[in-house]
């Protein structure tokens, strides 16, 4: 019988060594470049929040990892203000986050309370200084819902003129209101002319500097106060 012939198997480490060396390689970078972290944030939209209060909502004031952290994931965290209507994000090159805000409308503050009342009538507890006016007394149920409407349209730069606002219905008018204006004057408006006072900074180039009434309610007429 003829003796079989065992064949040596040799294995040629060099080039197995360079294909672990490359893994190793290309395993280092890899894991290097999922820990850069955020280099810039762009934070636009924002009137109450500060971008700070923004950068903390978002959790991302430590400048995490631009790859680990997801867009959604900082969209949802800023949504749960309640402060925030829509937030949209983007992730672009060089490691840039941009953060467009929507926040909802702040009408004015309840003097029983001190809440702070939006657009979508939640109250908020919240005692920064904001120029907004002091709702004095209770507005029924059946006339709220329109009073927060025409809240709503009053322009930001007016309503930083209103001082407080006093709901004052008589007989003619159950949907009256009384606003105090920080300037001294008195403005009456109703419900479905809430719209008017936006015209307020108009009818003061008017008056010549003279202190009164303005009803805007009917008749659109001022009334000078006595000395």
């Amino acid at each position: 019988m003829k003796k079989q012939m065992k064949k040596k198997v040799r294995i040629k480490f060099l080039p197995f060594l360079v294909f672990i060396l490359i893994l190793g390689i290309l395993g280092c970078v890899i894991f290097f470049f999922l820990q850069i972290p955020i280099h810039n944030i762009y934070i636009t939209g924002n009137t109450y929040l500060s971008d700070q209060n923004i950068i903390e909502l978002a959790g991302i004031e430590n400048y995490p990892s631009f790859w680990k952290t997801s867009s959604n994931s900082i969209s949802k965290k800023i949504k749960e203000n309640p402060y925030i209507k829509q937030v949209h994000v983007t992730k672009k090159l060089f490691a840039e986050v941009h953060i467009t805000v929507e926040e909802e409308n702040l009408l004015f503050r309840k003097e029983e309370n001190q809440k702070i009342v939006l657009e979508n009538k939640e109250e908020i507890d919240d005692h920064n200084t904001y120029s907004l006016p002091v709702l004095l007394n209770y507005v029924p149920d059946t006339k709220y819902d329109s009073f927060i409407k025409g809240m709503n349209a009053v322009t930001e730069s007016i309503k930083a003129q209103i001082s407080e606002i006093r709901y004052y219905p008589n007989d003619q008018d159950e949907d009256r209101f009384l606003l105090y204006m920080n300037d001294g004057n008195y403005v009456y408006l109703t419900l479905t002319k809430f719209k008017q006072i936006n015209y307020y900074e108009d009818v003061l180039k008017e008056l010549d500097g003279k202190k009164g009434i303005l009803y805007l309610d009917s008749g659109n007429h001022f009334q000078i106060m006595e000395e």
